[in-house]
């Protein structure tokens, strides 16, 4: 029988749920790439467990069900999802042009939330490779995310950055749930004991990467550069959980989506149950 294909974003942002993960005994393969490419190859069925886009779980519900306790989130501020403007509000864009990273799905996807839907404006989008330079000199404001935002952030020349998370907050008081993790349901139902096994060493993982933070940031060093304090305050503002709050957010999320055509009304969430025995994220 085959290996488990398992996805893995090609972004710090999940370091936390990978940094310990052990696969050793079970027949896995990992394979990383960024959300927009682990969105279509999921669909297509040449992955068969990982994180995905939130927005692509909505768009392929029917094929899918999450794991419970695991999600890239935010309460606020979430340190790499970033709207570059030259110093406009997102209530001063609702007539702009837009670029749009080709990385992305939920955050595209909240953008058009926020400005078409919160703030009822009707921009021009376009989608882009991730290259602020580019992007900024064919629009008025530009979205990157994950890695890319963060250098854009950091070698920055001047535009004004904002932060999608903590517009959404600001707007609806909710986390906002950018990835979920996902599984197929015929994983499910043909391997489930491969499944809860991969699951309790994700779980694993974000667990020691709570209690033991060091080496995360660490790797996130290695890869990206920055100092300690930056990625201790950045992997701080993020959530690993997919608990009641953030479950909340994804509904009104979802919901948001739906009233301006990007979704169909009748989403349904639906959390794998675990057997007894299974590690799992309920407070203890």
């Amino acid at each position: 029988m085959r290996p488990l294909r398992i996805g893995r974003i090609a972004f710090t942002n999940v370091l936390p749920l990978y940094h310990y993960f052990d696969s050793d005994g079970l027949p896995v393969e990992l394979v990383p790439m960024v959300p927009s490419q682990l969105n279509r190859l999921m669909a297509a069925g040449e992955i068969d467990m990982g994180p995905i886009s939130s927005f692509a779980y909505a768009d392929q519900y029917p094929n899918y069900v999450l794991l419970p306790d695991l999600s890239v989130s935010a309460r606020g501020r979430v340190g790499s999802i970033f709207l570059f403007t030259r110093d406009a509000a997102l209530s001063d864009l609702r007539s702009a042009k837009i670029a749009l990273t080709n990385t992305s799905a939920s955050s595209v996807a909240l953008l058009k939330v926020l400005l078409n839907g919160f703030e009822r404006g009707n921009p021009e989008y376009v989608t882009m490779p991730p290259s602020l330079g580019d992007m900024m000199e064919q629009a008025d404001a530009a979205l990157l995310i994950g890695d890319d935002a963060i250098r854009a952030q950091w070698d920055n020349p001047g535009y004004r950055v904002l932060d999608l998370g903590w517009e959404w907050y600001q707007r609806t008081g909710l986390d906002m749930v950018f990835a979920v993790w996902a599984v197929r349901r015929e994983v499910v139902e043909e391997r489930p004991d491969l499944l809860y096994a991969v699951y309790e060493r994700f779980f694993a993982s974000k667990e020691q990467s709570r209690l033991d933070p060091t080496p995360v940031i660490r790797e996130a060093q290695r890869q990206l550069g920055g100092d300690e304090a930056f990625w201790r305050n950045y992997y701080n503002g993020l959530c690993y959980d997919l608990r009641q709050p953030q479950l909340e957010g994804l509904e009104a999320y979802y919901r948001r989506a739906a009233e301006i055509g990007l979704l169909s009304p009748n989403v349904r969430i639906e959390v794998l149950d675990l057997p007894a025995g299974t590690s799992t994220g309920e407070p203890r």
